[in-house]
């Protein structure tokens, strides 16, 4: 929950220094492309106000030129005075923009800072977890060898049920009723949908995401560990059981949480993402809300060992 709270409220803070930024650039660039405009402004009312009251009565036209002007001038001196004073709103804007984007930048690594520390006491917490019921003892040799003879995802799963030792009957009260409405498992973008080629033109059945660096990853529901560890071209991965018959295949993961045989309530910790902690400098950014997201989880679902889109059971911005 900490560390969900930092990344929320970092990303909150993000957004709303990004669009100040923006607002901060579109106000110096007008003010920059009008820099004439204002230097003629100033110019005419260091005039009007320079002048002598004598002086701006007299008119080479005589009395009838001087009563014109007036009028001109009593015309024209409004809307200077309301464009200076717009423009001395825009001027004291950009300040407290400026002003707000360089204090910023402290309170960001301040929360940075914080949510470091949340992830490596969560490290911490789930190392010394040991009140978690077991589901089946996992068999270190026949894991090793299914790994070894694996050439496919499909071969494998089909194939966890030789590394469980003693496993308990029944099963986990499932998620059949919550299809559609599964939340994701990282904060993120859908990158690319199922069956939709990557840049090498590889189409994979599942989801990949788009997320930040050292993200929390947690299970969207009650879940048997049936595997964790690095496997084939995925990477890191964890096979999250949240009912029999359907796996939930997560990959991509930096660290990875949880032991093999274990049963996860919902919304548990299974790992983190890879890449750097992010800068303040790096949070900084004018780009959107993809920005800074450079790394990627893969999410797929099986069912009876075949591949269905994960959309269908997760809400997403389709649904």
């Amino acid at each position: 929950e900490a560390i969900r709270a930092y990344e929320d409220g970092l990303e909150a803070m993000r957004e709303g220094l990004r669009r100040a930024a923006i607002r901060e650039e579109v106000l110096s660039r007008d003010l920059q492309a009008r820099e004439g405009e204002i230097a003629q402004l100033l110019g005419v009312l260091q005039g009007i106000g320079a002048s002598p009251t004598p002086v701006q009565l007299v008119h080479p036209s005589g009395p009838v030129g001087t009563a014109r002007s007036g009028m001109i001038l009593a015309e024209v001196a409004p809307a200077l005075n309301e464009r200076a004073r717009s423009l001395r709103t825009d001027l004291q804007e950009v300040s407290v923009l400026r002003a707000l984007q360089e204090s910023a930048a402290d309170k960001l690594q301040q929360g940075l800072e914080g949510a470091q520390t949340a992830r490596a006491a969560l490290s911490q917490a789930i190392a010394d977890r040991t009140d978690l019921p077991r589901r089946f003892t996992e068999d270190p040799v026949q894991t090793a060898l299914l790994v070894a003879s694996t050439e496919t995802l499909e071969g494998f799963a089909s194939g966890l049920s030789q590394i469980a030792v003693n496993e308990a009957p029944g099963s986990l009260p499932g998620i059949s009723d919550r299809k559609g409405e599964l939340p994701l498992p990282v904060k993120g973008t859908i990158l690319r949908r199922a069956g939709e080629a990557d840049a090498a033109g590889i189409t994979r059945p599942g989801i990949v995401m788009a997320t930040r660096p050292r993200a929390l990853v947690t299970t969207p529901a009650p879940a048997t560990v049936r595997y964790r560890g690095s496997l084939l071209d995925y990477g890191n991965v964890i096979i999250l059981e949240p009912q029999a018959g359907i796996l939930l295949v997560i990959a991509g993961l930096d660290v990875v949480y949880g032991k093999t045989g274990e049963v996860l309530p919902g919304g548990s910790p299974v790992g983190l993402m890879g890449g750097p902690d992010t800068g303040a400098d790096d949070l900084l950014t004018r780009e959107g809300n993809g920005a800074g997201q450079t790394e990627t989880l893969y999410v797929e679902v099986r069912q009876d060992n075949t591949p269905v889109d994960p959309e269908a059971w997760f809400k997403t911005d389709r649904g």
